[in-house]
């Protein structure tokens, strides 16, 4: 029987999500060239392994035992890397990380600074939406995982990093920019531009209105802080995003002084409960907490 290591892990992320263009995105190639290495992994087992049934992909026996199989080596070989990487200490190795597209602000600095003390180190960082971050998650593709809400229904190592304040914005030339307090009733009119269901920013915004009681008046969704921004300063409507996505410099955006805002979140380092981190891992870890003390501190 002739599967390759990769081809295991493609399977394994199609039992995971359970799509197969799912799985291409977490593994970085074409859907063609997923389905293509998926029937080469079905004909050298030589059983079917799974079946497509109303667009979502359900597992055989056969497939059930190949994933569990594909788990194993997938394990063995994350603890031989991190053998190997412990044998060498710092002077090599790789360093695999994913983070959810909001944390795409600030984890590249933390990462400079990281790389300027151990420029020998291979870097991956993966920054991808809520949905396919805890996807590799769940697959154990990564070293660490940065997001602002964990999954709950996984046992998780979880590391509080720093606080993730959620604000109320509008465009800088919108009539309440220059407001000391707005109340929610003067939002009432106002067209929300919201995050997509499924990420941190708009589970944690749902959860805030709910509890506040606020039904908007109409609703634009988009896939990305840019795209929202973009909108906000056209005059599309107002928004809530974390403050980080915000930058430095917004001169054509106001963070508006909202009652009951902003709404408290925070920043999650995870990784599945019981995994032996690398001692990259562990030395990055380290690197992150005291680098996020030294920024809070800082302020």
């Amino acid at each position: 029987m002739n599967i390759t290591f990769r081809q295991l892990r493609l399977f394994l992320a199609l039992a995971e999500t359970g799509s197969v263009s799912a799985a291409a995105k977490v593994m970085h190639v074409t859907q063609p060239t997923a389905s293509m290495q998926l029937r080469e992994v079905t004909q050298a087992v030589g059983l079917p392994l799974y079946e497509v049934v109303s667009r979502r992909v359900y597992l055989t026996e056969a497939g059930q035992a190949l994933a569990r199989t594909a788990r194993a080596i997938a394990s063995e070989w994350d603890g031989f890397e991190q053998r190997v990487s412990g044998a060498k200490g710092l002077t090599s190795g790789r360093l695999k990380v994913a983070v959810v597209s909001t944390a795409k602000y600030f984890i590249p600095r933390l990462l400079g600074s990281f790389c300027k003390l151990h420029p020998q180190i291979d870097i991956s960082l993966e920054i991808l939406n809520r949905d396919h971050v805890i996807t590799r998650l769940r697959s154990n593709l990564d070293d660490l995982y940065v997001m602002s809400r964990p999954p709950e229904d996984l046992l998780l190592e979880d590391q509080i990093l720093m606080p993730n304040p959620l604000v109320v914005i509008a465009s800088a030339g919108h009539k309440l920019a220059a407001k000391k307090r707005v109340n929610m009733a003067q939002l009432q009119g106002e067209r929300l531009l919201l995050r997509e269901k499924g990420s941190g920013t708009r589970m944690a915004t749902d959860a805030h209105l709910r509890q506040l009681g606020f039904v908007p008046t109409a609703v634009l969704e988009l896939g990305s802080n840019e795209a929202i921004k973009e909108s906000v300063e056209g005059q599309l409507g107002v928004s809530i995003l974390s403050r980080h996505a915000l930058g430095a410099h917004h001169d054509g955006l106001a963070v508006l002084d909202v009652q009951g805002f902003p709404i408290q979140s925070h920043w999650h380092l995870v990784w599945p409960k019981g995994k032996q981190l690398s001692p990259i891992a562990e030395v990055f870890r380290g690197h992150l907490v005291g680098e996020v003390k030294g920024w809070l501190g800082a302020r």
